[in-house]
């Protein structure tokens, strides 16, 4: 110590421990430390702690972070009660609607829930045996259509008497209030229809009777996970970077 102060020392010291806490390698720290002679020790191991903190800086702004929504996914479950799914289908088949038409409008479906095997039963279960699927470009876009006229239209409320009859019809065919769900779109991808639906002022041309479901036009599979909010970053860059055919 016969080249520096007891107060250098001290500041070596705590450079030592910054050093670390910046996660700088321990080997490139002894070096610099070791290779510094007399008055030039304080400012070679701030050089070297700029040099860390602006490392640290770049690390951070490659750390991974969550991944950017493609799309905003609106969804609606239902638990439609026994014998009355028909019903509820051609409420949506004739609905008054010109969801199509709209900004930021992307896709529909309407899922009905089925067995994957035999042994299970759709009906029951916290999921409910319908969903309505949603797709936008943006959020904005379908805040935008949830405050417009076109809102109202679909789901009964141009006038009270009509609001009356959908809440009536809802409840004789709805078992408890729908339960929404919203959700960023992430990793999207699609392929190219093979047909265009036949739309109608913005909405599916289907002919319902109420008594026999809708036949089906895809198979859907979903998966539901929970994630907790402190390894969500790690789930989405697992499927981020799959392999996947």
């Amino acid at each position: 110590m016969s080249c520096f102060s007891m107060k250098t020392f001290i500041v070596l010291i705590q450079i030592l421990y910054l050093g670390n806490a910046f996660h700088t390698a321990p080997k490139t720290l002894t070096s610099q430390r070791l290779s510094a002679v007399g008055s030039n020790a304080v400012i070679k191991l701030q050089t070297h702690l700029h040099s860390s903190t602006t490392s640290e800086t770049t690390t951070s702004s490659t750390t991974p972070k969550k991944l950017s929504r493609d799309r905003y996914v609106a969804t609606n479950r239902f638990q439609v009660r026994p014998n009355k799914s028909a019903a509820f289908e051609k409420r949506w088949a004739t609905r008054k609607s010109r969801l199509a038409t709209l900004d930021g409008f992307k896709y529909f479906h309407l899922m009905r829930r089925v067995s994957l095997e035999s042994s299970e039963d759709p009906l029951d279960g916290e999921f409910g045996n319908y969903v309505s699927f949603t797709v936008w470009d943006q959020k904005k876009d379908f805040n935008a259509w949830r405050r417009g006229d076109a809102f109202k239209e679909a789901h009964g409320g141009t006038s009270i008497a009509a609001f009356l009859s959908t809440m009536v019809s809802s409840a004789l065919i709805l078992k408890g209030a729908p339960k929404p769900a919203f959700y960023d779109g992430l990793l999207f991808q699609s392929t190219a229809p093979d047909v265009t639906p036949e739309l109608v002022d913005g909405w599916r041309n289907v002919e319902a009777d109420g008594i026999n479901c809708l036949p089906a036009e895809c198979f859907v599979a979903c998966n539901q996970f929970h994630v907790p909010a402190e390894n969500s970053i790690a789930f989405e860059q697992r499927w981020a970077n799959r392999d996947s055919v």
